[in-house]
């Protein structure tokens, strides 16, 4: 059987780099051995997905040199290729998994696990098992006279090892006692990721499963729905982990992980890729820069490393510049003025730039932070504005995670998300604006916040909030969660 990888991103945010980093890794192991790589969305997540984010994630993809076989934009003979259009399969097969008694109606209330949970942390367990779950027979068919929703959940072993094999790290012994009673169907009649999973794979014969580490804990779950379905388990390996300089988890707070913040900020599509290629895996002559091409001439699976790969903005920035710097100068003006400097964008910023400008060299020192990644910003920078610098960097935060929720990117919305902060937090709007230009433009002086907003576009913009957060000394976790708190009762 030709060897078969795949990639379900979900179309609920920004692209992440970690979605490129194995979608990286599972094209190369598939076409390294002359087999496909297919991409499918998972958005049974009915409140957070959205087509656009969809259209975003796939773009991006497209944009870094990626390229699938089969999926929801190329279509193919395992369709259809979105979770959501899937259904009926997945509750067909939950119904044989309940009638072979693998798999259970839970008529639990919230309240009620909470309550079981708190239990289970009182007496040392950790997963809800299914005997934990049971309700007395009269009691389940009373819920269910009453049309009561429910769950349905896996059954899954008291006790005992499970073992999974995996194709970088060999075998890997897993506690039962560990692994609770997933549900596999919400009580919207939606899949969790677990059952759609493995029933997508089986169906588009998916041979091998390229995925990060952290889903080495579900493995079991997975393992057991395959020998109840009776189906052939596919090779599993997992993938390790991007990290931050620190070696924490990579994670938007301390690192952009937005591929378009990367596309926005100038770097090159190629430099990003070879960058995420380099996270844990080498060519055979250890050379830094390479292209896909290249890699997916010498990919050999076994090259990569299990050491947690650190995401180093610096470290990328550096192959960038090796990048552009091999570029001729005919090619190097028709990426750059790809990227920005083209009439398209110059069209939307004259309105905002022709008020404020009185020669034609006024243009650039207006418009420039427009072209710029990150801002030459210092404490000082926020020294002239009227609130105190640690209730800047507090209202710079409270932005940010208003910002954050927005799922709408332009003008008005964002203009009432900053208002309706500015009011509920107690500031002027023009006092709560004012660190906001900084952390925007580097300036007080720059037109409209709002309008700068829309065209440096989400992930910059909130990039940039991170940078003035940090560069006025940052939060440490103790005072993070008290604003958490203080948040949560604005919001």
């Amino acid at each position: 059987m030709s060897v078969r990888t795949r990639i379900a991103p979900s179309p609920t945010g920004d692209p992440h780099v970690g979605t490129a980093y194995i979608a990286l890794f599972n094209q190369c192991f598939a076409q390294a051995q002359g087999g496909q790589f297919i991409l499918r969305i998972e958005d049974t997540d009915r409140q957070r997905s959205t087509p656009e984010s969809e259209k975003v994630i796939l773009d991006s993809l497209r944009w870094l040199g990626l390229d699938w076989q089969e999926g929801p934009d190329v279509g193919g003979p395992h369709g259809p290729y979105r979770q959501s259009e899937r259904g009926d399969i997945y509750r067909a097969y939950c119904d044989e998994l309940v009638e072979r008694g693998h798999a259970f109606h839970c008529y639990r209330t919230a309240q009620e696990l909470e309550q079981l949970r708190e239990a289970l942390r009182e007496s040392g367990r950790i997963a809800l098992k299914p005997g934990d779950l049971a309700l007395p027979l009269e009691e389940v068919e009373k819920r269910r006279a009453g049309g009561m929703p429910f769950v349905v959940r896996l059954q899954v072993p008291e006790s005992g090892t499970c073992v999974i094999e995996d194709l970088l790290r060999g075998p890997i012994e897993i506690d039962w006692a560990q692994v609770d009673a997933q549900i596999l169907l919400k009580s919207d009649g939606m899949p969790t990721y677990h059952l759609a999973n493995v029933v997508d794979d089986h169906l588009m014969e998916i041979t091998h499963v390229l995925r990060g580490e952290e889903w080495i804990s579900s493995a079991p779950k997975h393992k057991l729905l395959y020998e109840y379905l009776g189906w052939e388990m596919p090779v599993l390996c997992h993938l390790p982990l991007l990290r931050n300089p620190d070696k924490t988890k990579l994670s938007k707070r301390k690192n952009p992980t937005s591929i378009l913040y990367y596309q926005r900020a100038g770097f090159m599509p190629e430099a990003l890729l070879n960058y995420l290629a380099r996270m844990g895996w080498s060519m055979p002559d250890e050379r830094e820069k390479f292209a896909l091409e290249d890699m997916l001439e010498h990919f050999d699976i076994q090259r990569v490393s299990l050491g947690g790969p650190v995401f180093d903005v610096e470290k990328l920035s550096w192959l960038n510049g090796l990048w552009i710097r091999e570029l001729g100068d005919e090619l190097l003006a028709d990426r750059l003025t790809d990227w920005l400097f083209n009439r398209e964008n110059l069209l939307k910023v004259l309105p905002f730039a022709r008020e404020r400008m009185e020669t034609f060299g006024d243009f650039a020192p207006l418009v420039s932070f427009l072209a710029s990644g990150k801002l030459d910003l210092t404490e000082e920078s926020f020294t002239g504005n009227r609130l105190a610098l640690d209730e800047q960097k507090r209202l710079l935060q409270f932005a940010l995670w208003r910002l954050e929720a927005l799922r709408a990117w332009d003008r008005d919305s964002i203009f009432q998300a900053v208002k309706g902060l500015a009011a509920s937090m107690g500031i002027k709007l023009k006092d709560f604006n004012a660190p906001l230009f900084v952390a925007i433009s580097g300036t007080t002086t720059s037109f409209s916040v709002m309008d700068a907003m829309v065209l440096l576009g989400p992930e910059l913009s909130r990039a940039r909030l991170r940078q003035a957060i940090g560069t006025l000394g940052g939060a440490g976790k103790k005072v993070l969660k008290r604003w958490e708190k203080e948040y949560a009762v604005l919001a």
